[in-house]
């Protein structure tokens, strides 16, 4: 199974007239979510019954996969709420499908804490085993399958942005099946925190994983060593991109876990923001933690999980935000201490 997130962005703004008339194909019919989940599953589904081709019978559907820790998903979740809420009345409904990268995401309980944090309402399946996944044949976070008021898949948009066309694609569609006048006018959100749309053009650090089934660019002086607890050295001067550990770690396939007080991660960006995805100790005690740029308290250029000095605390396994340049971006050395042991740190993605 081919797991990917996907990082296309298009701001509609600067779209072009052809782009944001999306061709309508035909793209097969869309799987029954009842038969693919099965009735042993029904609860799986968060702010509704269980949906399948009756009950979306004449509807126009708009099917989001996405997972909660990614970066590209969340800044998708409020063009999906407000759709939801503009066109409920005219036909439509959204689903998300919530389909997990990491092991924590297939935690139901964890799900229902996001789709609260999130304000979500709209109807969310749990897809923990990735049987709607494998249906759709989706190998992407976030990808939009659009389908009409006969059960079809008439256009798919994989990334995040383009919101312009999208919209465009679900009036289309409703016009086709029958819907009257429309609400007016296209969405243009100004989201706070994570969910703003990333800063285009300024960009030049990847997603990096900290685990070593997919960890890059690692600099600390030696190898990582998997499955096993080791000393770390924090690398001196690293050059953009490259990051490494600092004290004794046990570096799994998908996280590092921080066996002792202090340690420390460091990296090398250039970004407007930087996220790391973090949980407390397996206990669910809290984690305290601080925040350096450039050998500094970030001041300005903390993000929503970090105070002006740099403190903060991972209280909960998600996605924090802990950087948000408010000037020049450049490139910029961030240091993240922290004073308890039992830290997990999963993946670092920028914005």
């Amino acid at each position: 199974m081919n797991l990917r997130r996907s990082f296309s962005f298009q701001n509609a703004a600067n779209a072009s007239a052809a782009e944001s008339r999306p061709a309508l194909t035909d793209e097969g019919a869309m799987p029954d979510l009842g038969s693919v989940l099965g009735a042993g599953e029904n609860g799986n589904w968060l702010n509704s019954v269980p949906l399948n081709r009756q009950s979306l019978r004449g509807k126009v559907v708009l099917v989001d996969f996405w997972t909660y820790s990614c970066i590209n998903s969340l800044r998708n979740l409020p063009y999906m709420q407000s759709w939801a809420t503009k066109y409920k009345d005219a036909g439509l409904v959204v689903i998300g499908v919530h389909t997990p990268e990491f092991s924590f995401e297939k935690e139901h309980a964890n799900v229902e804490v996001a789709v609260r944090d999130y304000n979500l309402t709209y109807p969310i399946a749990i897809d923990s085993g990735y049987r709607i996944w494998e249906a759709f044949n989706n190998d992407s976070w976030p990808a939009d399958y659009f389908v009409d008021g006969k059960g079809r898949i008439r256009y798919v948009h994989v990334g995040e942005g383009d919101y312009a066309a999208s919209e465009r694609v679900i009036r289309e569609l409703l016009k086709e099946n029958g819907a009257g006048a429309l609400p007016e006018g296209a969405l243009s959100l100004s989201a706070p925190g994570v969910e703003a749309p990333p800063s285009i053009g300024t960009q030049e650090s990847p997603e990096t994983y900290v685990g070593y089934r997919r960890a890059e660019n690692f600099s600390s002086p030696g190898r990582l060593a998997g499955d096993a607890a080791k000393v770390y050295s924090p690398p001196a001067s690293p050059d953009l991109n490259q990051w490494g550990l600092g004290g004794s770690w046990n570096v799994g396939a998908e996280s590092a876990v921080l066996q002792g007080a202090p340690g420390k991660i460091v990296f090398r960006f250039h970004s407007r923001d930087l996220h790391l995805v973090l949980g407390p100790a397996a206990d669910g005690k809290p984690v305290r933690f601080k925040v350096k740029l450039d050998d500094a308290a970030p001041g300005n250029d903390h993000g929503t999980d970090t105070a002006p000095d740099g403190s903060g605390q991972v209280q909960w396994i998600r996605l924090y935000q802990l950087v948000r340049q408010k000037g020049e971006v450049k490139d910029r050395t961030f240091e993240i201490d922290f004073l308890d042991p039992g830290v997990r740190a999963f993946v670092f993605t920028f914005g």
